[in-house]
């Protein structure tokens, strides 16, 4: 079984550079949204394993990338610890019981017991896995330990992580409880994505700027290195992505470290400072600013450039974050082939 994605991640030579998309099963197809209504709600699809499989593939039948990755949502977590989620529409996921106190973190379930409620991800992988080309991967996630923490903390999406930062200035004893707690979950739970089935997982920390750099390491990439690390003890062939997003600054100061495969690089870093900063050690992925793709010719302008910058180096070609809802799937398409044929070897 041959997958080049799986190759490209461990750093092997392969026949071109591929291609994948950051939430690839989205509001963007026509036939997600299909889904979606049939589901009901959002948690609903999430729970449901054939619909969850089915939206999986779709960008793979559809948009032709070389690897799928998993539908669920990073908030599956929290809200199989015990924690009260709902998805309210126009607004986004709310908790009704955030996190105050230690009493709060100790009602939730934690480790091998938490990750083993999450048994409708595992069938999901399962399923798709007996459907997906043998030539395509399957990439598992799931979110980093800070950015988990503030929804738990906060009760729903921020743009100040007010509560999260006054507790991680005034009380970071139970910050660091709260993010030991979910990064043990966390390491069981990408374990069982691997026993059922996916060829890769990768870390998010989508909201790793909301840390000022000289705070970073302690409170979000130091958990994240421990998942990789427990990870790669267990199953070194399995490739581990790392995406921290909005980090230029740790990147430019050198702070990045740790044994995982692929760093995925925010469309707010240059390509060239992240090269030349971790190009010798990891493979690079990514990181065109998502919004080219409203534009054929700005898309093709910056995969040009970035084909480019990492002709001599390691890439994999991906989104600088996740595909917005309404780029034309023309333009999603078109994106995926121009990296194709851009980094085709002969």
């Amino acid at each position: 079984m041959s997958k080049i994605f799986v190759d490209a991640c461990l750093g092997k030579e392969t026949p071109y550079t591929p291609v994948w998309m950051m939430r690839q099963a989205g509001r963007y197809l026509p036939e997600y949204m299909a889904v979606r209504a049939k589901a009901g709600d959002f948690l609903n699809l999430c729970h449901n394993p054939t619909m969850a499989a089915e939206v999986t593939l779709q960008p793979v039948d559809i948009v032709g990338v070389d690897a799928a990755i998993m539908f669920s949502d990073i908030l599956v977590i929290p809200d199989e610890m015990g924690m009260d989620l709902s998805f309210v529409k126009g607004e986004g996921p709310k908790f009704s019981d955030p996190i105050k106190s230690q009493e709060d973190l100790d009602r939730l379930l934690g480790g091998k017991e938490a990750a083993d409620r999450l048994t409708y991800v595992y069938e999901t992988i399962k399923i798709v896995r007996e459907q997906l080309a043998d030539d395509k991967a399957l990439i598992g996630f799931t979110g980093a330990p800070w950015t988990l923490a503030t929804y738990m903390i906060e009760g729903q999406g921020t743009k100040t992580y007010n509560i999260c930062k006054k507790m991680m200035y005034t009380n970071p004893e139970l910050l660091h409880n709260i993010l030991a707690k979910v990064t043990e979950i966390v390491k069981y739970y990408l374990e069982s994505q691997i026993e059922a089935g996916v060829d890769v997982v990768q870390i998010f920390d989508s909201w790793a700027a909301a840390i000022e750099p000289s705070k970073y390491d302690e409170f979000s990439w130091k958990y994240m290195v421990e998942i990789a690390d427990y990870i790669k003890a267990k199953y070194p062939h399995i490739p581990i992505i790392m995406f921290p997003k909005g980090v230029a600054a740790f990147v430019e100061q050198g702070l990045v470290y740790g044994n995982f495969d692929v760093f995925g690089v925010d469309w707010g870093t240059p390509m060239a400072l992240a090269k030349e900063k971790l190009g010798e050690k990891y493979v690079l992925q990514g990181n065109m600013e998502p919004c080219r793709l409203y534009s054929k010719e700005a898309t093709k302008a910056c995969v040009s450039s970035l084909a480019e910058t990492m002709k001599d180096g390691r890439h994999i070609f991906n989104l600088g974050h996740g595909i917005l809802p309404d780029v034309p799937v023309e333009n999603a398409k078109y994106f995926v082939k121009l990296c194709q044929e851009l980094s085709r070897r002969d």
